[in-house]
């Protein structure tokens, strides 16, 4: 059966982060930002350095092309320069059974190279952070088996349900610890400007048969899936962190910042500083945004849990380009009607783009980015497409603790402490 977990966090703002931008320079925080060019929109001989070292690590793609198991593309709009960013990494952390992924989409003048920025950082972070949780968690386990008893032991189902719960609750943590560390990354790095430029970020690290998501802003991971008549059905895995799900609202109310949409778009709720006309951001969470940090925004991440099954087929993550204009069912049926796997996400991105044409006409059409990640390989698909009624299924769902722990067992269970956390509220598209 497959599984979902998702950790919501809404405090108002976290410790690490306050602490994280009070220890930016004041010249810093209250540094201006114009368009043109400046220290905060160059590249650094370092910086080249250090992505031409990248470029050259083996099973890394950031650009458009294809693999065994994904396929990327990413195409610029009519704003101007492409502000998303892409990446698929096989055998991550020297694993063969382990991949990921990840989609974001940069906003503000300097949004591309933040999302640059985190699309480099934030997994090599996560790899090195996951590593050290296993070192952690392995030394624990060591120290306290010395004194376990043949009493306590139980059986050996009871033991590896165990270690599968602390396995997810190290990659659980490793996120959260890696996400908290790129943000403050961000606001020590002086040749990126992210006090009014910002990421969104969907992530997923697919290891064995398990999914663990790691989502910030309104990118968005939707499942290809297969239903109990074999029909292929899309199940939206992650929630858009939009400022009016009441449970963001209420967090950016408690930090005085302000929530309302231009006059012109009443449809998008926008994030306000209390006291000033801007920036007017479109999401809760993000990475960057430090003029916001104090005024609701976090960048704290929703993980999401998900045990692959045999009717899983492959996953979609894409920015907000491609969701503003073709529904969930629709992506999924492109994706299973391309002719084939390594041209998917290209499909996607030319039907978003002709959608933009067609359903907004008025709009400057958006930069359009996704990855499509094939879960099994089994290339026999049947088009007929149906929508979840739910973003996420609720059924399927498993609250976490805010530290990364598991507070049900993976059937669903409830362990003996209760949850700390709370559900995010969930639309249906």
């Amino acid at each position: 059966m497959g599984m979902m977990v998702t950790l919501g966090i809404g405090s108002c703002l976290p410790g690490e982060e306050r602490g994280v931008w009070a220890r930016v320079p004041a010249w810093r925080r209250q540094r201006k930002w114009a368009a043109g060019k400046r220290k905060g929109a160059t590249m650094g001989v370092g910086a080249r350095v250090e992505e031409e070292l990248l470029s050259r690590v083996p099973g890394r793609l950031v650009g458009n092309g294809e693999s065994r198991a994904a396929s990327l593309f990413t195409q610029q709009g009519r704003k101007g320069i492409n502000q998303d960013a892409m990446i698929f990494w096989e055998r991550f952390g020297s694993r063969e059974d382990t991949a990921f992924c990840g989609v974001f989409d940069g906003h503000g003048p300097f949004g591309h190279l933040v999302a640059g920025k985190v699309r480099d950082i934030l997994p090599l972070m996560l790899s090195a952070n996951i590593k050290m949780e296993r070192s952690r968690s392995a030394s624990s386990k060591g120290t306290s088996s010395v004194c376990q008893d043949e009493a306590s032991r139980g059986s050996g189902e009871s033991e590896a349900r165990v270690a599968g719960e602390e396995a997810l609750e190290t990659l659980a943590k490793s996120i959260l610890t890696s996400f908290r560390i790129m943000d403050k990354e961000l606001s020590l790095r002086r040749n990126i400007n992210s006090f009014v430029s910002g990421t969104t970020a969907v992530t997923l690290i697919k290891q064995g048969e398990d999914l663990l998501i790691g989502n910030l802003g309104d990118s968005r991971a939707v499942l290809g899936t297969r239903d109990q008549r074999n029909r292929l059905t899309a199940v939206q895995l992650t929630v858009d962190l939009k400022p009016d799900l009441p449970t963001e609202l209420e967090r950016i109310k408690r930090c005085k910042g302000r929530v309302f949409p231009f006059k012109g778009e009443p449809h998008v709720a926008r994030l306000w500083r209390p006291n000033h006309a801007s920036p007017g951001l479109a999401m809760a969470r993000a990475f960057g945004d430090f003029c916001l940090k104090d005024c609701g925004l976090i960048s704290v991440p929703e993980i999401y849990y998900r045990r692959i099954t045999e009717r899983d087929e492959f996953i979609v993550l894409a920015t907000d380009g491609v969701w503003e204009v073709l529904s969930n069912r629709e992506v999924v049926k492109i994706v299973a009607s391309a002719p084939d796997r390594a041209s998917a996400a290209r499909h996607v991105v030319e039907a978003a783009n002709r959608a933009w044409s067609l359903k907004l006409p008025n709009n400057m059409t958006d930069d359009c980015t996704a990855v499509c990640l094939y879960l099994n390989t089994d290339t026999t698909t049947t088009t007929t497409t149906t929508d979840s009624s739910n973003p996420v299924n609720n059924n399927e769902i498993v609250l976490l603790n805010a530290n990364g722990t598991l507070s049900n067992d993976v059937n669903g269970n409830p362990t003996e402490k209760p949850s700390a956390s709370h559900s995010s509220s969930r639309r249906s598209e």
